[in-house]
């Protein structure tokens, strides 16, 4: 386990690095890169919902066809 943590801490720690480095040495404006980052957000939560509002969906029908069978 304590691989996994020391991996895990790693990655995490590389990321973050990798984004400040990213958002120091982008070419955009810091008002282009919040609209940006703000569009990429919404977009994500979007997503985010529409996926779960279909997985809420099939489950529904899922318990149905099962309640059905039971009967």
């Amino acid at each position: 386990m304590n691989k996994f943590s020391s991996f895990l801490t790693g990655a995490i720690l590389g990321a973050l690095v990798g984004a400040a480095a990213a958002l120091l040495f982008t070419p955009a404006s810091g008002d282009e890169l919040q609209a940006q980052s703000r569009e990429w957000v919404e977009t994500l939560w979007s997503d985010a919902q529409r996926a779960a509002e279909e997985k809420r969906l099939e489950l529904e029908a899922q318990l149905a066809k099962l309640k059905r069978q039971e009967l």
